[in-house]
């Protein structure tokens, strides 16, 4: 993994791989995402709503940012587009994506909204309501389509977008950009992330979604997001709405029943992997850096799902996102003991990422 460069905040986002072959990097990352980031503040008293709460811990978070670092953590390089205001919450952003291994080269700062911040209540095993304060926009939504760094895109090994980054522009248009650019190249991959909180209406949300998948080769999402996508929510039959719609790969996440992938030749369903449930708000970017790491590898479907099942295991085990994403070896030795007994599924379909 190569070490990641510190640009100028005050760069626009991409600004500095604005033509073939230019210096900000040397050769392709294995993932490039465009998302969400953030400062997640988690309450350190669990079971009360926040009004109760006395003590906060913060972390690195939102979905795309996420799934970069634990892509980093399987060891690939990666780069994160996105944006953060000028305050000390963006600083962090920076600091924090270095020190995971992230680079940061494609991170910069916009004038007005702050750096978003969200809280979470934390009510084990299955309810972790979840405030977002990004509003009226987030600067993550705010690159622009003459920002997007085109060529890392366009020879990324895996490139990562969200639905969310659909929600407003001019970040909707930088992702069709973006999507353009990379012309269908495969692992082009769309997490269907549907946050109805980010949307006018669920029907303007399956129109963007409708037009992004005519772009993409791999989509990823639960059975709600699958609904928004395609009007189906039973997994077999989204995935053949997604399959139809052009994918190569479809995966569809069913919480406590496991996980389906299909291909036009394949379908293989692995059953979720048991833990004690601390958080689940991050088992499903572990799960998609995992899946990166999978298809990076080149293994069988049955291999990636199983490791990214254990991998979105392993964090819903812990309170934290970013900082809890697992490594290879990690979730290597825990397959190799097997699914503890007694425990709680960790249904990375149904947590609200």
């Amino acid at each position: 993994m190569s070490t990641p460069s510190t640009p100028p905040t005050t760069a626009p986002a991409g600004a500095s791989a604005a033509a073939p072959g230019d210096t900000a990097y040397d050769t392709a990352y294995d993932v490039v995402a465009i998302g969400r980031t953030g400062v997640d503040i988690y309450p350190l008293q669990h079971g009360v709503g926040l009004e109760e709460v006395d003590t906060f811990q913060k972390f690195l978070g939102g979905s795309a940012t996420n799934v970069s670092v634990a892509a980093a953590r399987h060891g690939h390089r990666v780069a994160l587009i996105t944006r953060t205001g000028h305050d000390a919450f963006g600083r962090y952003v920076h600091a924090a994506l270095r020190g995971f291994g992230v680079d940061d080269t494609f991170v910069s700062a916009v004038t007005g909204p702050p750096t978003p911040v969200t809280f979470c209540e934390v009510f084990p095993p299955d309810d972790f309501p979840l405030w977002f304060y990004r509003y009226p926009i987030a600067p993550d939504l705010m690159v622009e389509p003459d920002e997007m760094p085109l060529e890392a895109i366009r020879e990324a090994g895996i490139y990562w977008s969200t639905v969310t980054g659909l929600s407003q522009e001019p970040s909707r248009s930088a992702h069709f950009r973006g999507w353009e650019a990379r012309g269908h190249r495969t692992h082009t991959v769309l997490d269907l992330d549907y946050r109805p909180m980010f949307w006018s209406s669920a029907a303007e949300a399956s129109e963007q979604v409708g037009r992004a998948l005519e772009h993409v080769t791999v989509a990823v999402g639960n059975r709600e997001e699958c609904e928004v996508a395609v009007g189906e929510t039973d997994p077999q039959r989204a995935a053949d709405a997604l399959l139809e719609r052009g994918v190569e790969l479809a995966i569809v996440k069913q919480g406590p029943k496991g996980v389906l992938a299909a291909t036009r030749e394949e379908r293989v369903e692995v059953a979720p992997f048991p833990v004690d449930v601390v958080n689940g708000l991050g088992a499903g970017d572990a799960f998609g850096g995992a899946l990166c790491h999978g298809l990076l590898e080149g293994w069988d479907l049955q291999r990636v799902l199983t490791f990214a099942n254990v991998a979105g295991a392993i964090v819903a085990g812990r309170l934290e996102c970013s900082t809890a994403m697992p490594t290879s070896a990690e979730v290597d030795e825990r397959l190799a003991g097997g699914a503890p007994d007694a425990a709680p599924f960790a249904t990375v379909a149904e947590e609200a990422r």
